[in-house]
């Protein structure tokens, strides 16, 4: 009796590591609009981490071959996700880079640059009266 238990706990903790979760974002979210350039930047490097976290969901790891071994579905299941979660990043991709476009992020002058300017040129200057 005490194997069977054992036996059926590693199995139940074998088959919940056979599946992976990649991230899946909304095309268009609240507030996409309203954001400057730095902002769409770095929604642009979530959406490369996302991509990269699919990518390996797509490829040979622990949870795939554990999906491969324990029920070949589950692997099935991981690849397609990660491929929706990929197709959603793309198009996510491509509906901010029209606001990066519009608001011209490419030209220098629009990239939100910021610089520290020395002290001694905020100073009030010194009248000779």
């Amino acid at each position: 009796m005490k194997k069977t238990v054992i036996a059926a706990a590693l199995c139940a903790g074998l088959s919940l590591t056979a599946c992976t979760t990649t991230e899946k974002v909304s095309v268009m979210q609240p507030g996409d609009r309203a954001m400057n350039c730095t902002q769409l930047k770095e929604e642009f490097a979530k959406l490369d981490a996302i991509k990269r976290d699919a990518d390996s969901d797509k490829g040979v790891n622990g949870a795939n071959v554990a999906a491969v071994l324990l029920f070949w579905p589950a692997a099935a299941g991981n690849y397609l996700n990660a491929r929706d979660a990929q197709q959603l990043v793309e198009q996510r991709r491509v509906h901010l880079m029209s606001f990066y476009d519009a608001k011209q992020c490419d030209n220098p002058a629009n990239a939100n640059l910021t610089f520290q300017v020395p002290s001694f040129l905020l100073a009030p200057i010194a009248t000779g009266e």
